[in-house]
């Protein structure tokens, strides 16, 4: 029996869609291990096509051409380790999502994943049948289990592979990240390593796709949970892993242990990553976004400049009568601390077009918000023809807080393609601002330093649609909100849980009010990178007409 296993892990970054595209990184990595002496070289879950799919896998012609770019890359991989590679697999008219084992030219086994996700972002069951639980697989004389994703969050999948003959445990995943999601992948794995007595290798994708991105951090744990090596989050490697046979068993070699993040900077790499890759999948290279002179569009100017470097970030400001002096200067300073385009687009000429069209049927009308949101709408329009006419993605700018009660203005500063602030509360873009101005790493694109200004940061946040606006004439403080949505949102809570936080019941009430009138506003906002386990779009799902409110009860 030999005493040596080499596995290549391949941690990389597919774009959905592109299955010759995702073959070829595959046979790359094949390649790499095939130099390196490997056994077996191991790609994520649902590699070839990208994940997630949606119900793009439910198209006949979608799965079967993936099927065969997958026999196509086993006959090209027909000479040298086996090719372990995440992908659908068809059995009789039954799809199920399979990780395929490739060897001597062939699909030689099919792996079916039993436990189908279900909730948050996951849709599992109405696109997959949920396979049987097998048994484990050979490469050479050495028996590989391979609980797929979601089959290793429970005892019973990788149990049946030690009982059936596993030597040790490789979990391909496709795992979205969300604040502190590699602690509870790690709790998982552990407690899998711990009830079964064996080695196992957690690995999983990095990208971005829509509104998710993946994190990677792939990890090798021996038996009783003891890590082994670690992989960097976010960035794509191929590494070799080796094991050596002992008298207990397979045992992981001690490999290089990566650092892992605090927060604060796995949630900007988060941000940075999946704009970056929305664009980069999308077809676009440049992008550009309202300049305000407040600080959520700073923050966003400043990820923008990041996720593909500043010199394809255009910073437009947009200036009313409204605007302060304080913001203008503001403003020009994000764009020239980061040393992007600026340009200086007045807005007077076209709002008083406007009002002038209007005006005859509003006559006898007292002005209100109608005027407030016509400047918005405008602005809305000047950034979408630019959009339009240069060929660059235009960003949107508002915060999750906004986002959550509606104030934000629908076809005007919602307009756009991407949010990369869509699932960051605004006490939390205060602290990110800070957080990038003390912090520069090799994966950012833009300068160091403090390229936000202190006064942007701590200024009173106001949209400057009228005389001495400030956010707070109309809704509670930024810490008080967010503390209300936290419970109203993150902890799906009550009136009742909020009062209990120590909220003021009417301020809980009309919060709850807002949250719930905006959802039509959600409805048809841009995609934004999902930060949190309760992200506005597929992990809260809300009827855009409802009349309940717990405020009423």
């Amino acid at each position: 029996m030999p005493d040596k296993f080499r596995l290549t892990l391949a941690q990389l970054n597919p774009t959905l869609g592109d299955l010759s595209g995702n073959r070829a990184k595959a046979r790359d990595a094949w390649e790499a291990g095939r130099a390196a002496g490997a056994d077996l070289v191991a790609l994520p879950e649902m590699f070839i096509t990208g994940y997630q799919t949606q119900d793009l896998i439910q198209k006949p012609a979608f799965h079967a051409a993936a099927i065969e770019e997958v026999r196509a890359l086993a006959r090209d991989c027909a000479e040298g380790p086996a090719l372990a590679i995440g992908a659908p697999w068809l059995e009789g008219a039954e799809l199920f999502n399979g990780y395929l084992i490739l060897q001597g030219g062939e699909v030689r086994t099919a792996v079916l994943k039993h436990h189908l996700p279900n909730y948050a972002v996951f849709d599992e069951v109405r696109l997959y049948t949920p396979g049987p639980m097998g048994g484990p697989y050979a490469v050479g004389n050495t028996r590989i289990g391979s609980p797929i994703c979601e089959d290793a969050w429970f005892e019973d999948v990788a149990e049946t592979h030690q009982e059936t003959g596993a030597e040790f445990l490789l979990v391909p995943n496709g795992s979205p990240y969300h604040r502190e999601k590699h602690d509870e992948r790690l709790n998982h794995m552990v407690a899998r390593s711990v009830e079964t007595g064996l080695p196992l290798i957690y690995l999983n994708m990095v990208g971005g796709q829509d509104d998710q991105v993946f994190d990677g951090g792939s990890f090798v744990l021996n038996p009783g949970g003891q890590l082994a090596c670690r992989l960097p989050v976010f960035d794509e490697t191929v590494t070799h892993v080796d094991l050596t046979r002992t008298e207990a068993g397979w045992r992981a070699e001690p490999g290089p242990i990566a650092a892992q993040p605090d927060t604060w900077e796995q949630d900007y790499r988060a941000m940075v990553e999946a704009l970056r890759d929305y664009l980069g999948k999308s077809g676009f290279s440049k992008v550009l976004l309202g300049l305000s002179g407040g600080v959520d569009s700073a923050l966003v100017a400043v990820i923008a400049a990041d996720a593909i470097g500043p010199e394809n970030v255009r910073c437009v400001m947009l200036p009313s009568e409204y605007t302060s002096e304080h913001s203008l200067e503001d403003a020009k300073a994000v764009a020239g601390n980061l040393g992007s385009p600026y340009d200086f687009v007045p807005i007077a000429k076209g709002r008083d077009a406007i009002t002038e069209t209007l005006a005859p049927l509003f006559e006898g009308r007292a002005p209100d918000v109608t005027e407030e949101n016509l400047q918005s709408r405008l602005r809305g329009l000047l950034l979408m023809a630019l959009s339009n006419k240069f060929g660059e993605m235009l960003l949107t700018t508002g915060n999750k807080s906004e986002v959550a009660v509606g104030y934000a203005t629908i076809y005007g500063d919602m307009a756009g393609g991407y949010n990369p602030i869509k699932d960051l509360y605004k006490t939390r873009v205060f602290e990110t601002c800070r957080w990038r101005n003390a912090n520069h790493r090799s994966w950012m694109k833009g300068p160091e330093g403090l390229v936000i200004p202190e006064r942007v940061i701590s200024k009173p946040p106001s949209a400057e649609l009228a005389a001495d606006q400030k956010d707070s004439d109309s809704l509670p403080e930024y810490e008080v909100l967010d503390g209300i949505l936290e419970v109203l949102i993150e902890q799906d809570g009550s009136i009742d849980d909020c009062v209990a936080a120590g909220f003021d019941r009417a301020d809980a009430v009309r919060v709850e009010h807002l949250l719930y009138l905006s959802e039509y506003k959600r409805f048809q906002s841009a995609p934004g990178v999902r930060l949190t386990p309760k992200a506005f779009w597929l992990d809260r799902r809300y009827p855009v007409v409802n009349r309940w409110r717990d405020g009423r009860r």
